[in-house]
């Protein structure tokens, strides 16, 4: 019998899918690396049930799915994860393969899966055995090829298991950035820095940071390192005027500098009510994460069924493992918890020897590595990347006699994003889970979580840097004495247990409290704005029991307490002008919700993103201070219109509201049209997932790839947020899975993810859950037999060779 023959069975399954549409779709495949028989149940929302006889074939399972699902992104993540973008992509991919590299874990595997689990190489080379079987499918089949290759000219590649510990860049790395803008500022601005700072990036609790004895600010290649630091960490676009190999080609990487914007958009939401507080005398626990929107989604849904195992809920394609969902004893949720993990070294070096720099009072040699680059249409390429004792070199600057290189604690052992709810999604009590999130390293978590005996908790987890002597809001010397001091002890971060207020919840805003020990140990100070937080509080103390309802309402609310905080603002503003007269009585009778057919909305988003604060910046700043500050952080801005410092007087904050009023209201006549009736936020707030081959391929295939989900309410701010760009205020970020789980009565649950589960543009499930998504909709949660079998629209057998 041939290789194809033996990888895929020839009986075939004509299934019904969602809307009466008509599938075929084989029935059984031979999959490598499996023990036993596993049998896949795909629901009507391209939820793939696996139930396996033995637990490793679970994991398997899940990356032969993965893979079918979402074959070309889970690729294109490895790809540039280990910097082989220049072998299929061409020379323009070379320096960012470089700098990808120079970020990969390299210390000892042995130490690394242990920190995750003790089984955690066994389930990574269970899921990467199912993905290389089906990249062995497509290449028999080679029908089966996703587009994507074929627009680019490549094939997918193999996995090795160490690939999924190794690539680290994935887990929305923090502020190495915000030292680098920091310090550029204490250059160029002088006395006034402490006060451009404040103004361009909030710090919780409110600190002024302190520059490091011995750092000369102005010593930095500001643009060099923000560049290095994109080329290792930032996700790939394809753009349209690139081709593959030629060799004059621009990088083909997004290199955006993270606004405050950016950073508070790609926050999350979670929180869990106990009993005494619900309607269903069970918890109820819920989670939306935000990260970057696109198409496919970042989220895929898994349902692994095996002895000892019996989780669903959603992680990254890419991943083993479930990251926020239940299993039948607990349910669990994360969000981002913003402690400090990079730093920036600046290192002195030697004029007759480069490669070697100052520590303790001598020089001391970089370690190498020199690497062959495969480079499409060329020769390979060798390359050197260079490390510190502290981290990879971002940069050199031969003139000043600098190096400076980057310390991450996701560089450490045991530190892959992500990959740690490989044990904490097994836990079935809460010292399990407790324990569990003690292995957890990167990035900083906050994970809440209910169980069926009715208890409910919080815990934030993550290597939490012990700096001695310095806030980490600042570059510093390499030379010896800046040293981290090992990390915390899981034990010196705050939790919560059943508290007393019958509800835990966090929404990445700084929520060590004041009075608790860690509260002084510069765990960081680079938080989210509180908005949402406050919001959700108020929303979740109220008296009457918590039901399902509630929280998905919760998840979906679109008040904006900025905007409340702004329309109080406007009390006695007039302007003669009758455009700007009729602005101000439109938003001082609006209550600060961000509907999408609202007018108001569309009149104060486009005021206070795009001109308000950016006025305000202009205002009370020196004019080259103001261009480096740009729209200025949320929160620091209403705290001046509010009369912090007495930065504005009363008749300059009137000047500038009322003329940035009038610039916001003529951009609205000029994309909305000058009929008032017409404007809506949602006319302007679209959700649109882009795909990053869009601006590659034709018109047909861009309309294909791309799916437009239409209007959309929410703004940054708002527990539903939904970030946007500027430039057309699209939607950018946001929810990128939701799910509401009623804790031991699981086929109540719900869950959405978005824009679909499936990866392949000529799919049903490729764009079926965004209009569901849009609308605020969720689908059941399928979770017993009994609903997994009423859910089923494809039957799938994997068997062993």
């Amino acid at each position: 019998m041939s290789r194809a023959a033996l990888l895929v069975a020839v009986v075939l399954l004509v299934a019904p899918l969602q809307g009466g549409a008509r599938q075929i779709e084989p029935s059984s495949a031979v999959v490598p690396g499996l023990e036993r028989p596993v049998q896949v149940r795909i629901d009507e929302f391209g939820v793939p049930h696996i139930y396996a006889e033995r637990q490793y074939d679970a994991f398997v399972a899940q990356g032969y799915m993965a893979a079918r699902d979402r074959l070309w992104q889970i690729d294109l993540w490895r790809k540039r994860g280990l910097g082989e973008m220049a072998k299929d992509f061409g020379p323009a991919y070379v320096e960012s393969d470089r700098m990808a590299r120079a970020v990969l874990f390299r210390g000892t595997l042995y130490r690394e899966w242990l920190a995750y689990s003790s089984d955690a190489k066994r389930i990574a080379e269970a899921f990467v055995a199912g993905i290389n079987a089906y990249v062995d499918l497509v290449e028999q089949q080679p029908d089966r090829l996703p587009e994507e290759f074929r627009v680019l000219g490549y094939r997918p590649a193999r996995w090795q298991a160490s690939d999924i510990v190794r690539i680290r860049h994935h887990g929305l790395t923090l502020n190495l950035t915000g030292e680098i803008d920091r310090t550029e500022i204490y250059c160029k601005d002088g006395l006034e820095a402490p006060r451009v700072d404040w103004l361009r990036r909030a710090l919780v609790p409110d600190i002024t940071p302190t520059l490091a004895t011995g750092l000369a600010p102005c010593d930095l290649p500001f643009e060099a390192l923000r560049q290095a630091y994109a080329h290792a960490t930032a996700r790939p676009v394809f753009r349209a005027e690139t081709t593959a190999v030629r060799s004059d080609a621009p990088i083909d990487l997004v290199l955006a500098r993270a606004t405050p914007d950016d950073l508070a958009a790609q926050g999350s939401n979670n929180w869990a009510v106990a009993p005494a507080r619900t309607a269903t005398g069970r918890p109820i626990l819920a989670s939306d994460p935000h990260r970057a929107h696109s198409a496919p989604s970042l989220r895929y849904i898994s349902h692994l069924v095996a002895p000892g195992l019996d989780v669903i809920g959603a992680g990254e394609p890419f991943l083993p493992g479930i990251s926020v969902g239940h299993n039948d004893a607990i349910a669990f949720g994360l969000t981002r918890f913003y402690m400090d993990q990079e730093d920036l070294y600046v290192y002195e070096t030697n004029p007759a020897h480069p490669d070697e720099y100052r520590y303790q009072g001598r020089w001391e040699p970089m370690e190498t590595v020199t690497e062959q680059i495969e480079v499409r249409g060329e020769a390979p390429r060798t390359v050197t990347i260079a490390f510190t004792r502290h981290g990879p070199v971002l940069a050199t600057d031969p003139g000043r006699q600098r190096a400076f290189a980057l310390r991450a604690a996701w560089l450490d052992e045991g530190m892959a994003p992500y990959f740690g709810s490989v044990e904490y999604m097994r836990a079935r009590t809460w010292d399990q889970f407790a324990a569990a999130m003690n292995r957890w390293g990167a990035p900083g978590e906050n994970q809440v979580y209910a169980d069926t005996s009715g208890n409910i908790g919080w815990i934030p987890a993550g290597l939490t840097v012990i700096r001695p002597n310095w806030d980490g809001l600042t570059p510093v010397p390499g030379d010896g004495r800046y040293e981290w001091a090992g990390y915390r002890d899981m034990d010196e971060l705050p939790r919560a247990f059943n508290p007393s207020s019958g509800y835990v919840m966090t929404a990445n805003e700084n929520n060590i409290p004041p009075d608790h020990p860690a509260a002084g140990k510069g765990i960081g100070y680079e938080w989210s704005d509180d908005s949402r937080a406050r919001r959700l509080h108020h929303l979740l103390g109220g008296g009457a029991p918590h039901r399902l309802e509630d929280s998905r309402s919760y998840q979906l609310d679109i008040t904006s307490l900025p905007a409340q905080r702004l329309v109080r603002l406007l009390t006695g503003v007039s302007d003669a002008r009758p455009a700007v007269r009729g602005a101000l009585d439109l938003l001082r009778a609006w209550d600060g919700r961000m509907q999408a057919d609202s007018a108001a909305a569309a009149v104060f988003e486009v005021w206070f993103a795009t001109h308000l604060r950016r006025a305000v910046v202009q205002a009370v700043l020196p004019t080259d201070a103001a261009v480096r500050v740009g729209t200025g952080d949320p929160a620091r801005i209403l705290q001046v219109l509010e009369g912090h410092g007495g930065w504005l007087t009363p008749a300059a904050r009137t000047r500038v509201l009322v003329e940035s009023l009038a610039h916001a209201v003529a951009e609205v006549e000029t994309r909305l049209g000058p009929d008032r009736a017409t404007w809506q936020w949602g006319r302007l707030h679209q959700a649109v997932f882009e795909h990053p081959l869009a601006a590659r391929v034709d018109a047909e295939a861009r309309r294909r790839f791309t799916v437009a989900a239409g209007p959309i309410g929410g703004a940054t701010a708002t527990p539903m947020a939904t970030g946007y760009r500027t430039t057309d205020y699209h939607l950018t970020s946001g929810a990128s899975f939701r799910m509401v789980a009623d804790v031991g009565r699981w086929d109540a649950s719900v869950a959405i993810n978005t824009p679909g589960q499936s990866g392949d543009p000529a799919s049903p499930h490729y764009r079926d859950l965004a209009p569901l998504w849009a609308q605020g909709r969720y689908f059941p949660l399928a979770y017993s037999k009994a609903a997994v079998d009423a859910a089923t629209r494809t039957r799938l057998e994997l068997r062993p060779r």
